[in-house]
């Protein structure tokens, strides 16, 4: 017998509304949802039959589009930890980005703000208090929930710079820019201190996430270093702390479970949670629900402080740019959380390309801990700037590892320490915000091949002429690269590195900033800014509802 065959019915499509499920009478929770299921196919069913995608050219079924990001958000973390300073926070899109104007700011993390940025954003209101859509001489429409703004971002191609809140019990801020300031949206946030000894602390801004590294924390005498936690979602998050020492996995039940609560932040002194002095840690956070910005913040007593670059994932082999050309000493710190040992050649970025240091051939890395190495860098040998390469000494064994980089620069006695950490390539582009005229630098290290590429400097917050010159980088090499102020600029501006030819590039920011007389100063890389994602083409099936 021949089976029949089944058609869809052409229905038209009402406009329905969402049943008031509440008004259910007797309805329990599951009876509520079956009906919220119904009438959901139903809207489906008919936004299938009057919107049918169309459907791809002949041989393009599978193949993805390019398009560019309509909204970025990134996180921040509170500014000061235990410290007395100032900070700034600096925005910044470039310009190339298309479609409507869209919408650059920064708040506060806290309930109200997140709420509202879970909505269309929209910053707070007037003084008249009536929304921008209300229609003119009629009553206001409901403004429904708003963003208080600590800084607001007008237009691409010009950075603008704000204060934070600069109290111990200030909150992280996140950002949030939609339309043709989305693609390559980056922020900055910048902290002069003088708390015991100057010092600057520089952070990127990054997307809330659920896994991060970072090596070359510690527990030791004298440093207070501190891991901050910030839920901008609209989600509680439960996030664990997993430490890794020269022993292995330190156990302690206050560092999981954390619960963070939507718009709220927690900092979490880690020398409250291993048994003694620890002088080498790397921390990996993990969210187990939810997304956290996440940030790691090391003071060293008369040393120095900063924020510790976030390494990027574990990898077999990785590499560390932006040595500063004037350090005195460098520590190394690996880590693995793997099941098997990590054997490691070390090389560092020459003139003449990859070189191997002498008596720093190798590091071996035991199974689940951390290992260290240091370097002393003579001046009367130093080449400029440079990078670290670590690659498996043995390609056919090749453990995954983190890498954090310690340096330190002296002047009359006085230092001033940087974190610097396992980085990925700028990729297509990259920005960073808060350049200073006559305290920038930037290093661009080349890992494979030769490589060419754009560096555009944009106007200061203030004014300024946007300028930009191309740079060919040779492969093991770290160029510095010369007169990137832009002429005549006035206030903070940005720098964009694009790869326009050759092999992956890795690119640091050094920003230097004399306070008393200590050679303050932190880096930041540069990472790929992922301004477009992919999309893949699919054909509209409304078949599907009845399957």
């Amino acid at each position: 017998m021949k089976k029949p065959t089944l058609k869809a019915p052409k229905l038209k499509a009402p406009k329905l509304k969402a049943p008031d499920l509440s008004a259910v009478k007797g309805g329990s929770r599951t009876g509520q949802s079956l009906l919220a299921g119904v009438a959901v196919l139903g809207l489906v069913f008919g936004i299938a039959e009057l919107r049918a995608p169309a459907a791809p050219a002949a041989g393009e079924a599978g193949k993805r589009t390019t398009t560019q990001v309509e909204r970025t958000a990134l996180v921040c973390p509170p500014p000061l930890q235990g410290a007395v300073g100032s900070t700034a926070l600096t925005l910044f899109s470039p310009e190339g980005g298309a479609g409507s104007a869209g919408t650059g700011l920064l708040g506060e993390v806290t309930p109200d703000n997140v709420l509202a940025a879970q909505s269309p954003v929209r910053p707070a209101a007037s003084a008249s208090g009536q929304p921008s859509d209300a229609p003119s001489g009629g009553p206001a429409k409901p403004a429904g929930p708003v963003l208080d703004a600590r800084v607001t971002l007008a237009k691409p191609g010009v950075p603008v710079s704000g204060p934070a809140a600069n109290n111990d019990s200030a909150p992280g801020t996140f950002a949030i820019a939609t339309g043709n300031l989305a693609p390559g949206f980056t922020a900055t946030q910048t902290t002069t201190s003088e708390q015991g000894a100057a010092a600057l602390s520089g952070i990127r801004c990054a997307p809330s996430g659920t896994s991060f590294w970072f090596a070359g924390a510690s527990t030791a005498a004298d440093r207070y270093d501190y891991v901050t936690l910030v839920n901008a979602d609209s989600l509680p998050a439960v996030v664990d702390l997993r430490m890794y020492g020269d022993k292995g996995l330190i156990e302690n039940d206050l560092a999981t479970g954390l619960a963070v609560a939507p718009g709220t932040s927690q900092q979490v002194l880690l020398s409250g949670l291993t048994k003694g002095q620890v002088g080498d840690l790397a921390v990996h956070v993990v969210a187990r629900s939810g997304r956290v910005g996440v940030g790691v913040h090391a003071r060293d007593g008369a040393k120095g402080a900063d924020w510790l670059e976030p390494s990027a994932d574990p990898a077999a082999s990785v590499t560390i740019p932006g040595i500063p050309a004037d350090v005195t000493t460098a520590h190394l710190v690996v880590a693995t959380d793997s099941p098997d040992d990590a054997d490691l050649k070390v090389q560092l970025s020459g003139k003449n390309g990859w070189f191997t240091p002498a008596n720093k051939e190798t590091i071996h890395v035991k199974a689940g801990m951390t290992a260290t190495l240091d370097f002393q860098f003579a001046a009367e040998s130093r080449e400029g700037a440079s990078a670290i390469r670590l690659t498996p000494s043995d390609p056919a064994h090749a453990t995954p590892v983190v890498a954090g980089l310690r340096v330190d620069r002296e002047n009359k006695g006085k230092t001033e320490a940087a974190w610097l950490a396992g980085g990925a390539p700028v990729g297509t582009r990259a920005s960073i915000a808060d350049n200073r005229a006559g305290q920038t630098a930037l290093l661009l290290t080349a890992t494979d091949a030769d490589a060419k590429v754009r560096v555009t400097s944009s106007a200061g917050a203030s004014g300024g002429a946007p300028a930009s010159k191309e740079v060919a980088v040779p492969a093991g090499t770290t160029v510095t690269v010369d007169g990137i102020d832009p002429a005549g600029v006035n206030g903070p501006y940005a720098i964009t590195v694009e790869t326009l030819s050759g092999g992956p590039v890795f690119a640091a920011r050094q920003l230097s900033v004399g306070v008393r007389d200590i050679p303050t100063f932190t880096t930041q890389q540069l990472r790929d800014d992922h301004a477009t994602v992919q999309v893949p083409q699919v054909a509209g099936d409304a078949g599907v509802v009845l399957k």
